[in-house]
Formats: C-alpha cells, sequence, structure tokens
C-alpha cells in the first residue's frame, strides 16, 4: 500500500469470525478434517448445493446455494459463468480492516492509500525462445509476478544423453527473471510419467535398478546442490497421480525418499505434488480423494510435502467443481495449493475471458489458493491452441483484458479524509 507520503504498508493478515457448526456442510466424507482446518456455514437456500470458502485463520469453507432455477433448466453456460458473488466471497478471504493514522495532520484531511502489490501472484511460464520476443517480454514483465520455465529445467532437458549436463538454458532464464525480479518455481525435478523420461534413463532402469538408483540421486544433488535457495518451489515428481515410473523399477517408496533428500538439499524451498485434472472432474486417476491419498502416503514416508499443484489445464470450467476439488484437498491436508499450469481452451475470444474468469475468481475467493501460475500467454507461444491473452501480434485480446481488469479489481485504491483522531479506516487487499 502507499498512502501519501509514498510509505508502503503491509497488508498480510486476514480477518477473522467466528467458526460454527459444520453438520451439514457438504463434504467428501471419506476424509477427517486437518487440525488446522475450521469450517463456517451460513443458511443456505432450497436448491443445489455447493462449497464456498470464507476466512478464519485456516478455514476452508461453507456450504451454500448458486442460485434457484424453478424450471431447473441452469445451462451450461451459465453454470460455467456463474457470478453469485455470495458464493465466492473474496473480500473475507482477501481483505481485511485498516487504520491508517497519520501524525499531525488536521481532522478532514484528504487521504488516498494505493495498493503497489499484491500478496496473491499471477505468474506464467516462460522459455528460451519467448524472452526474445519484446510483446512477450512486455506484457510478462508488466502483468505478471511469478515464472516457471516451460522445459528448461526438466531432466529430459537438462541431461538428455548420461553425464552430459546442460544447465546454461536454465541459467540463462533464472538470470532474466532475477533481472526482471520474478520468482521461479522449479519444474520439474523428476516426471513419472514413462512417455517423459529420457532413453538412457529407461534403458538403465530396464537393466540395472541400482543404476537408476544412483542416477535419480545423481539428479537431485546435481540440480539442487546447484541451485540451493533459487527456487522457492519444486515439483519433485510431477504427475504422479497419471505415472508410475520410478514407483515400478524402484518401489512405492522412492516418489518419498525423492522429497526428503529434496528437503535435504535446499531445506528453504517448498516441495510440491503436481498433476492435472484434479480440478476438472471426470478423470477416475485424478480425484481429490486420490490426490489426498497420494499426499498422505507421502508423508507417511516422511516427506516434507510443502504445497499441492493444481496445473489447470481446462475446458469449460465449472466453478463449483473447482471449488469442491479445493475443498477436498485442503480441508483433508491443511496444505496450501497453487494453480501451477493454467490454461483455458476457447476458439472465442469473449468465451474464453470469461471461461478464465471462472478459474481465477474461484482461486482468489478460496483461502487454500496461494497463487496462480498460466501455462503461457501469447499466440504461437503456447503448448495448447486457442488459449491465448496476447495475440501474435502483441495486441491484448478479451482473455488478457479480462486478466488485467481482475488484477485491477483485486487491488486498493481507498480515498476518504481523516477522523478527529487522525485515523482513516479502510478495508483493503492483502499486500503492500
Amino acid at each position: 500500500m502507499m498512502i501519501c507520503d509514498g510509505r508502503r504498508l503491509p497488508l498480510n493478515t486476514a480477518a477473522s469470525s467466528g467458526p460454527v457448526s459444520s453438520q451439514q456442510v457438504r463434504r467428501a466424507n471419506k476424509f477427517p478434517l486437518h487440525p488446522n482446518t475450521k469450517l463456517l456455514r451460513r443458511p443456505s437456500l432450497p436448491t443445489t448445493m455447493a462449497c464456498s470458502p470464507h476466512h478464519q485463520g485456516d478455514v476452508v469453507f461453507e456450504a451454500n446455494a448458486i442460485g434457484w432455477a424453478p424450471s431447473g433448466a441452469r445451462t451450461a453456460l451459465s453454470l460455467r459463468h456463474e457470478r453469485d458473488p455470495a458464493r465466492l466471497p473474496a473480500a473475507a478471504v482477501r481483505k481485511r480492516d485498516v487504520v491508517v493514522k497519520l501524525s499531525g495532520a488536521a481532522a478532514g484531511a484528504s487521504v488516498r492509500v494505493v495498493q503497489l502489490d499484491s500478496a496473491f501472484p499471477i505468474g506464467s511460464c516462460i522459455n528460451g525462445t519467448v524472452i526474445q520476443d519484446p510483446a512477450f517480454v512486455d506484457f510478462f514483465t508488466s502483468h505478471m509476478d511469478w515464472a516457471v520455465f516451460e522445459n528448461e529445467l526438466k531432466w529430459y532437458w537438462t541431461e538428455a544423453e548420461r553425464g552430459q549436463l546442460n544447465y546454461a538454458d536454465a541459467d540463462r532464464l533464472l538470470d532474466f527473471c532475477d533481472r526482471a525480479g520474478k520468482p521461479v518455481r522449479g519444474h520439474c525435478i523428476f516426471w513419472a510419467v514413462d512417455g517423459e523420461v529420457q532413453q538412457w534413463v529407461k534403458d538403465i532402469g530396464r537393466d540395472d535398478p541400482d543404476q537408476l538408483m544412483a542416477a535419480v540421486r545423481d539428479r537431485l544433488g546435481g540440480l539442487l546442490g546447484r541451485y540451493a535457495g533459487r527456487f522457492p518451489h519444486y515439483d519433485v515428481n510431477n504427475e504422479m497421480l497419471h505415472g508410475r515410473f520410478f514407483r515400478d523399477r524402484l518401489g512405492d517408496g522412492v516418489p518419498a525418499l525423492m522429497f526428503r533428500e529434496a528437503a535435504r538439499l535446499d531445506p528453504a524451498a517448498a516441495l510440491f505434488v503436481n498433476d492435472y485434472n484434479v480440478e476438472c472432474g471426470g478423470d477416475p486417476a485424478a480425484t481429490p480423494e486420490r490426490y489426498v491419498d497420494l499426499v498422505r502416503a507421502l508423508q507417511r514416508g516422511g516427506a516434507r510435502v510443502g504445497g499441492v499443484g493444481m496445473q489447470g489445464h481446462v475446458t469449460h470450467p465449472v466453478g463449483e467443481v473447482i471449488c469442491d476439488a479445493l475443498d477436498t484437498v485442503y480441508a483433508a491436508t491443511g496444505l496450501p495449493v497453487w494453480f501451477t499450469e493454467v490454461d483455458v481452451c476457447e476458439p472465442d475470444d469473449a468465451l474464453r475471458a470469461d471461461d478464465l474468469e471462472v478459474v481465477l475468481r474461484e482461486a482468489f475467493a478460496h483461502p487454500a489458493v496461494q497463487g496462480v501460475v498460466l501455462w503461457g500467454f501469447m499466440q504461437g507461444h503456447m503448448w495448447r491452441q486457442d488459449a491465448a491473452l496476447v495475440n501474435a501480434d502483441g495486441t491484448v485480446n478479451d482473455a488478457g483484458q479480462r486478466l488485467i481488469d481482475l488484477r485491477s479489481e483485486w487491488m486498493s485504491d481507498a480515498r476518504g479524509r481523516l477522523d478527529a483522531d487522525g485515523q482513516f479506516r479502510f478495508r483493503g487487499f492483502h499486500g503492500t
């Protein structure tokens, strides 16, 4: 926050309210609540129920109606683009009451408090090509807070052939982010899916498990030893809900070993699980309940799991489905969640903007979510088509403008006058 004399004011503490009974909250009953979790509940309307977040320290969710359609004829589009503010009470999660006291100022003096930085980061993946595009760099430096490398830190990139290490590409990207002042997620140390494992690793995994284990340890030591303290997050063994390469060859305990060794080598880094479709529904391999089982298995093996990554590669997102997945994972684990690879596919720019807003508002309104990283934003430089926020010529499309507008909406610009005690009170978004 900045007040008239240019001082910066941290704004990071959440408001609180008292917990009430949780008996009627809709929940995946398989999991008991994490001990840090409290539930809030309001009276519901006689209609479909959906989980909705409210905040009280480590609070998770409440039950509330998504709206009433007497004919039951809610269309898929209206459900996707639900705008019920009561179901998305972001102010309860992302705002707090603030009192600014200006010594020596007269009562009635005009005051303006302008927020400069948000405590809710949004970022993007980058690669060695896009950072050479001035239009990409301009949008990235203006509107993104974090970065993640699309490929350059992955094992198949840094050691495509055994013993031939290539960290030059990652170093260049890290230098770029350092100059831009953008923290970087470390993606990824290992990848559990067979098709994403380089051939030499497959060969030794087939012929000699001891050599594979040695290679795993060398990878951990080489990567984390080189970059200790440089990456605040690491995705340790990517997509374990969809792949078992290392477990099938080295046993079910190897993912926990990866986490333990990573924690030893870089104690400051938050170590994440990361997977896709958990937030979408419809993938039996990636239900929220299976994700919770995975986290708990890692923890039983001594893993220090620091966060849960939901990738967010979505088409036609439904807010209530996203919210329910967040509720299930957070209620059972108490771990922070990041959306780590968001792209929203829709050929129509206006609908894509609406779909992107669904994802971002659900993330912003949920107390579990600490940040969102897009899997790119510029046409011609994205893994999935029809997901761009910026066109190939550098113009910002409807989806990109929607992101800019939401970021502006979630920044405080409070105006008023000092009271008789020389104070100005307002409710502001967390940040500085």
